[in-house]
């Protein structure tokens, strides 16, 4: 059985991205299908899964693979529940990764990208909690926007970048960089058996797209 590189996104659909923020992530999931389809590693060993938060959180996709991966129809919400998200986010890793037993080795550790453009409304420890007793391999936040709260991500991971707006040209730069991303990952994978450890193993983001150090 196929070791799979499992990619989970959680996007943030609450009420302060109305309009072109939406519209704009929207147009990057579908740039990040283009340039996924075209890199050979990832068509091999990446599985996708996007879970949306707003009020609450919801897996919009199951984890599934690239050449299957059809982007969901994003949904406004309200609210900018966080701590719920990392919270299923744990749940889905639980029920959708395979874990090493003695007789097979199971998938990847996830790789993970959290995409919000202001403050978390409910809390994010029990989330953090929750993420932290399961399996998994780099997380990258990304604040988003000039509301956004880069310490708030830093909670969660030490890999932060800041997007310096949300129209729709720097979500397609930024989406490009996490495809990217992606096939660096599936390519380490494939040449040397192991998950990516370190942020220096990125790729470097393109203008617009900060790493916060």
């Amino acid at each position: 059985m196929q070791r799979r590189l499992p990619v989970y996104l959680l996007l943030d659909t609450s009420g302060s991205m109305m309009g072109e923020p939406l519209a704009s992530v929207q147009n990057g999931l579908d740039v990040l299908k283009s340039a996924l389809m075209q890199n050979p590693q990832a068509l091999e060993t990446a599985y996708v899964s996007i879970i949306e938060f707003d009020k609450d959180a919801k897996q919009t996709l199951p984890l599934t693979e690239v050449m299957s991966f059809t982007p969901p129809q994003l949904t406004l919400g309200s609210t900018t529940s966080l701590g719920a998200a990392l919270t299923l986010l744990a749940q889905c890793i639980k029920a959708e990764v395979r874990q090493n037993t003695p007789e097979q080795k199971g998938d990847w550790k996830p790789l993970i990208f959290i995409m919000t453009d202001g403050m978390p409304t409910d809390s994010i420890e029990p989330g953090i909690q929750a993420l932290n007793s399961v399996p998994h391999g780099m997380i990258i936040g990304c604040a988003a926007g000039p509301q956004a709260q880069e310490d708030t991500l830093r909670r969660i991971t030490e890999v932060v970048v800041k997007l310096d707006t949300i129209d729709r040209s720097t979500m397609e730069k930024f989406f490009q960089w996490v495809s990217a991303s992606i096939g660096v990952s599936s390519q380490k994978i494939d040449l040397t058996g192991v998950d990516l450890t370190n942020v220096k193993e990125l790729p470097a983001p393109p203008a617009g797209v900060n790493l916060v150090v």
